[in-house]
């Protein structure tokens, strides 16, 4: 009877063991990334990232925030790796120590939508005389508001228009929220908002290709919108998976993350065009 008690101890020591190097080897092969809501509203990543485990045998997990947010939680180490689209703050970023990488992937631009009957006449125009014809006409106009990669772009923009941030007019509304929940906002107001292309073309795909609120600004060259992986640095986060990060990465910029963003369309549109040199 002694016997079997001891055989039974050391058989459940050996499976809880098991069970623990298995668990260890587990978190060890798990990245945890910040990212940008767009990249996860367009369905981008559900889509790529069970690729990026079958070819490198990593597991991804992610949380979608303004990049705003997601460079913070980079800064406070409670990421491994980002995916994020302001490119200015990304290069602060690595100037100040808390990255170390940074690599183009993809981009797509930016848009302003609006009501198809376009109230404030914005079609036609380039994007400085449409956020003065928004602000002429006191026309509803729905900004983020949350510091994300499109807050920033929107508020370099009335600033390249030589427009104070309106940030205190009544028709400026700040929504707070991602920028799917911010184009529905925008419907439910019959104003304007900034988006970048992909998301709009998820909001028309959700809208069976019939969106109430159409494109009405598009193609300056300001309105460019690179996406980018960044690592973080291990002399401020010694802790991160930088290793993995890097082979993150790597995936993405290689032929086969390229061509899979290429693919990923929505009505027989592309969402992203890849670009990784």
């Amino acid at each position: 009877m002694r016997l079997k008690k001891i055989l039974t101890l050391v058989i459940t020591s050996i499976m809880i063991l098991s069970w623990a190097v298995t668990v260890q080897a587990s978190e060890k092969n798990e990245l945890m990334m910040a990212t940008t809501t767009s990249t996860d509203n367009t369905g981008l990543l559900d889509y790529l990232i069970p690729f990026f485990k079958q070819e490198t045998g990593i597991a991804l997990k992610w949380t979608a925030t303004g990049t705003g947010k997601a460079l913070e939680l980079g800064r406070n180490c409670d990421v491994d790796v980002l995916l994020v689209h302001a490119p200015p703050a990304e290069k602060a970023y690595i100037a100040n120590g808390f990255g170390k990488d940074r690599r183009e992937i993809m981009y797509n631009d930016f848009v302003i939508i609006g009501p198809k009957s376009d109230p404030a006449g914005l079609k036609g125009k380039d994007i400085s005389q449409a956020l003065s014809a928004i602000k002429t006409n006191k026309a509803f106009f729905m900004s983020r508001g949350d510091d994300s990669g499109t807050n920033k772009k929107e508020k370099l923009l009335w600033k390249n228009a030589g427009i104070t941030l309106p940030d205190k007019e009544k028709w400026y509304v700040q929504t707070g929220q991602g920028m799917l929940a911010t184009i529905n906002v925008t419907q439910e107001k019959n104003g304007y908002t900034m988006t970048d292309r992909g998301t709009y073309i998820k909001y028309q795909d959700q809208q069976r290709g019939d969106a109430p609120l159409t494109i009405l600004v598009e193609g300056d060259d300001i309105l460019l919108n690179q996406y980018s992986v960044l690592t973080l640095n291990p002399k401020n986060c010694p802790d991160a998976k930088y290793d993995l990060a890097l082979k993150f990465s790597d995936w993405m910029a290689s032929d086969s993350a390229q061509s899979k963003i290429g693919e990923f369309r929505l009505l027989g549109k592309p969402l992203f065009i890849p670009n990784a040199n």
